[in-house]
């Protein structure tokens, strides 16, 4: 991860990704650089759009979720809300057939 990660930087300050660049990031990260996987990465970074990659992971990875929860939970709401008047009517009338 530390080399994609070490790429990423690359690319958020409009640097060159290049097997020297990236090896002087993770080496100033206090790691040992392993040349072949920075081969590997500059190799299938080559026809990699990274802009293009971050958008369409961002708009994957939208918050679609908290909507739908959001919209189950407010029903769930009034049913426990009207289960608590059924339950509070029923005991006053609990209480009213002690009276008489």
């Amino acid at each position: 991860m530390e080399y994609v990660y070490a790429a990423m930087i690359l690319h958020s300050v409009d640097k060159d990704i290049n097997e020297n660049n990236v090896k002087k990031i993770v080496e100033a990260a206090g790691i040992d650089a392993d040349e072949a996987r920075i081969k590997a990465l500059i190799a299938a970074l080559d026809d990699v759009d990274i802009s293009e990659a971050i958008e369409t992971a961002a708009v994957a990875t939208a918050p679609a979720a908290p909507v739908a929860a959001v919209e189950v939970a407010a029903p769930v709401e009034e049913e426990e809300e009207e289960e608590e008047e059924a339950s509070e009517e029923e005991a006053a009338a609990g209480l009213g057939a002690l009276f008489g």
